[in-house]
């Protein structure tokens, strides 16, 4: 028997309390906006009330409450169904598997045994509830005559199911042990002979990353909450031994890290300041110090970076930049592969001067402009657990905020970035691209051989894809091929967009070698083929514009969206 513990719990929630930000000011003699700005603290009696306050508490007094871990047991047994004893039998159905002959009976043998032992009620149930096995169906009945007290029937769709499917059963079955308020469950395939030994153990994956995403809710900044009563979940029919609890053990960690990205992201912008989101990845390289490094860069570190165009966005915010570098180096044995992860990290992003305004502006959710950075941080989490051998990974942050006041970039303002190349601001809502800029610069200085960005980039990646697919840019045919290999292992949606050259032309500015926005049309091919100004043409490179699929709409909070997929990458070029 295979058996394994999930835990999540609150990460954020001991970090605000106990941060104190610093307090900056512009001096009126600072060298040109985009090159660096000098600080000094402030010493008035308003400067030092303010400090105290700041001290005292975020704005709006809002702290993350602090959550107790929840665990959830997983085990992996094979054990006749009609025998497990518990509060939820859940079955995963195909459309197939719920074809009945001429009697109305199952034809499946796994139902058919389940509906004999309940004198044909489970048949006749799911006749009474067009119950047919489509995905997204459910239906859960108390029926007696088993040993569980409750028999649940999923649909997993056509007969041949995906990653998705399964996970998708997954939070069916945290929906109905919620719903049911039930500590034990078990989950079963009708149909698991149709499975490969590889496929039941990513099937088993899916299962279970599911469940613990499904379970899963954030409640930190809510005055109740109610814990969640789910506490064990046996898997039954996809095998038992040590392959099958490695894979689960490995489910937990990419848990582990989507729940931190996922928190990252729901977190407020008067909570999460680019100077928390530099402590909360400074704490994952203090928790697994033993393969990873921290470098936090101020302001004045990136000054002598010449980082003009990072530090063009973060001038107007009270609240300082703060560059991130978390270096991984596997525990043993010569690295062959050096990879970096890049993430934009715009706390709060209200345009600049080019303010956000108008219905689907979306200024409300601006919290969300870090999603990349909380991709790549959440992929860290992941990865500091697993610990891969024979890759060096370098996770990236160009954290700050773009605000608005008179020290800030104007529309105009000619930045300089690190690698001499100079960006007329036509747009301060097209930030995130130039703080990029300068982040790809660094990551190309470490000497890596490939590199992939994260960011909510552009709009018009959501207009071309809608809210559930990233589109992907690269020149590189074998890195795309790698990081699609990848998301469908982990079931995120990539598509990939062309990197039109004839595009660059719209970017050319008359006073500088580019402007940082081009026009309506391609938004997102143009933004992609601005970042590859800053790429080392020796470099694989490929920017994944997660606009759309960064937060659900529905749920109204993020999704962790990236981080399986990156670490499934960072995996398969390991050794």
């Amino acid at each position: 028997m295979a058996a394994i513990v999930v835990s999540f719990a609150s990460s954020l929630a001991s970090t605000s309390s106990s941060s104190t930000p610093l307090i900056f000011t512009k001096l009126r003699s600072a060298p040109a906006l985009g090159l660096s700005f000098a600080i000094r603290p402030l010493c008035s009696r308003r400067g030092k009330r303010m400090a105290h306050a700041h001290a005292l508490a975020t704005l709006g007094l809002t702290q993350p409450a602090p959550i107790e871990p929840h665990k959830i047991s997983f085990s992996a047994k094979e054990i006749d169904v009609v025998e497990w004893k518990g509060d939820i039998l859940a079955v995963g159905v195909t459309e197939k598997d719920m074809v009945k002959d001429e009697n109305s009976k199952f034809q499946n043998s796994i139902l058919k045994k389940l509906d004999s032992q309940l004198g044909g009620l489970l048949a006749e149930a799911s006749l009474e509830e067009d119950f047919t096995g489509k995905p997204g169906q459910s239906t859960v009945l108390r029926l007696p005559g088993l040993g569980s007290k409750r028999v649940g029937l999923i649909g997993l769709g056509q007969s041949s199911s995906t990653t998705t499917a399964y996970r998708s059963l997954g939070e069916a079955v945290a929906a109905a042990a919620k719903a049911a308020q039930a500590s034990n469950v078990a989950v079963v395939l009708a149909s698991p002979e149709e499975l490969s030994a590889e496929l039941k153990l990513s099937t088993a994956s899916a299962i279970a990353s599911g469940t613990v995403l499904g379970t899963y809710e954030d409640t930190r900044f809510k005055s109740e909450s109610k814990k969640p009563a789910l506490k064990s979940v046996d898997i039954l029919g996809l095998g038992t031994g040590s392959e099958l609890e490695k894979k689960l053990k490995y489910t937990e960690d990419v848990c582990s890290g989507i729940i931190f990205g996922k928190e990252l992201v729901n977190a407020p912008a008067n909570v999460l300041t680019p100077g928390v989101l530099a402590e909360e990845a400074a704490k994952i390289a203090s928790m697994y110090s033993d393969v990873f490094s921290a470098t936090i860069l101020n302001v004045e570190q990136c000054k002598e970076l010449k980082m003009g165009s990072y530090l063009g966005v973060a001038a107007a915010s009270e609240n300082p930049p703060h560059f991130i570098h978390l270096c991984y180096k596997p525990p043993g044995g010569s690295v062959k592969t050096k990879l970096a992860l890049v993430g934009k990290g715009l706390t709060f992003d209200s345009g600049g001067y080019n303010i956000k305004t108008g219905p689907g502006c979306l200024i409300e959710l601006m919290k969300f402009d870090m999603g990349g950075s909380a991709a790549v941080l959440g992929a860290a989490k992941a990865l500091g657990q697993i610990k891969p051998a024979g890759v060096e990974v370098h996770f990236i942050v160009a954290a700050c905020e773009n605000m608005i006041s008179g020290a800030g970039m104007r529309p105009g303002d000619i930045l300089t970035a690190s690698n001499g190349k100079t960006i007329e601001v036509n747009n301060t809502d097209a930030e995130g691209r130039l703080t990029l800029a300068d982040a790809l610069v660094y990551a190309c200085n470490q000497g890596v051989e490939k590199i992939v960005d994260l960011a909510t980039l552009t709009g018009a990646c959501i207009v071309a894809l809608g809210p559930s697919i990233a589109g992907i840019f690269t020149p590189s045919d074998d890195l795309a091929s790698e990081v699609i290999a990848a998301s469908e292992v982990s079931g995120e949606k990539l598509w990939r967009m062309p990197l039109e050259e004839s595009y660059w032309e719209s970017m050319k500015s008359g006073v500088a070698d580019m402007v940082n926005t081009g026009g309506r049309q391609g938004g997102a091919i143009t933004a992609a083929l601005f970042l590859k100004q800053f790429v080392d043409e020796k470099v694989q490179w490929m920017h994944i514009d997660m606009a759309g699929p960064v937060w659900n709409d529905k749920k109204k909070a993020a999704t962790g969206f990236g981080i399986s997929t990156l670490v499934e990458w960072v995996l398969k070029n390991s050794s």
